[in-house]
């Protein structure tokens, strides 16, 4: 199995690539992008509890999703430990997206699918076709950037790659993220990708997962699985 930062791997692309096998290879200093290779029919006629999301009402049901979910901590576990995640008030959709995910239980048994050491893991997908079926029931969107609330690149921060598009806005994988493990800070990503969240307890897991073997698409030999992400106080 293979998937790239936001990018593709049969598909492939920074920070990311596919979703779901990324094989593209990258610099250690640039992010994948996230694709989605996988292409069923929808079958559910099951009545949503939410709108299935689009470009066309993601923003709006996140600026009134925002208003009554107020929970900005999260934990994500893992076989190496656990990561605390503060997410910023500030990037109000993008922590909204994420709060949102975390409750639909997207994130369950997704995978930190590329490792760059000395530079940033990327999670939040998986080559799995479990994790596409879930995506086509959230819905196919992208959030805008929000890149001048003054959070950069540091170690630790929590940002969000592109999308596969290619685009002059930047717009953002909604699925996926990474932290970046570089002991002096990413900051030539500054300005490309919204800073949403900062690491604030589990560093020491960041760097443990940073040191797995990997393959040539940057993706762990051995599958490094997110086992939830839960929230907390």
């Amino acid at each position: 199995m293979r998937f790239l930062f936001v990018f593709t791997v049969s598909v492939g692309l920074l920070l990311l690539s596919c979703e779901d096998k990324q094989s593209s290879k990258k610099t250690n200093t640039t992010v994948a992008k996230d694709s989605t290779i996988a292409k069923t029919k929808a079958t559910s006629q099951t009545k949503r509890a939410y709108p299935k999301l689009t470009d066309d009402n993601a923003m709006e049901f996140f600026l009134e999703y925002e208003k009554e979910h107020k929970e900005n901590k999260v934990r994500i576990v893992t076989d190496f430990g656990n990561i605390d995640i503060l997410l910023y008030d500030k990037t109000k959709f993008h922590r909204a997206n994420f709060i949102y995910l975390t409750k639909r239980n997207y994130f369950d048994y997704t995978q930190f699918y590329r490792v760059v050491p000395n530079f940033v893991i990327q999670g939040g997908s998986s080559d799995g076709m479990d994790i596409y079926k879930r995506r086509r029931q959230i819905g196919r969107y992208l959030l805008p950037p929000d890149t001048k609330r003054g959070y950069t690149h540091k170690r630790g921060a929590v940002s969000m790659p592109s999308s596969e598009i290619e685009n002059a806005y930047k717009l953002a994988s909604p699925y996926q993220f990474f932290i970046v493990q570089k002991p002096d800070g990413a900051y030539h990503l500054d300005g490309e990708y919204t800073v949403f969240g900062e690491v604030i307890s589990g560093m020491d897991v960041v760097d443990e997962i940073s040191k797995v073997e990997t393959d040539d698409g940057e993706w762990p030999i051995k599958n490094v699985f997110i086992k939830t992400v839960e929230l907390i106080e």
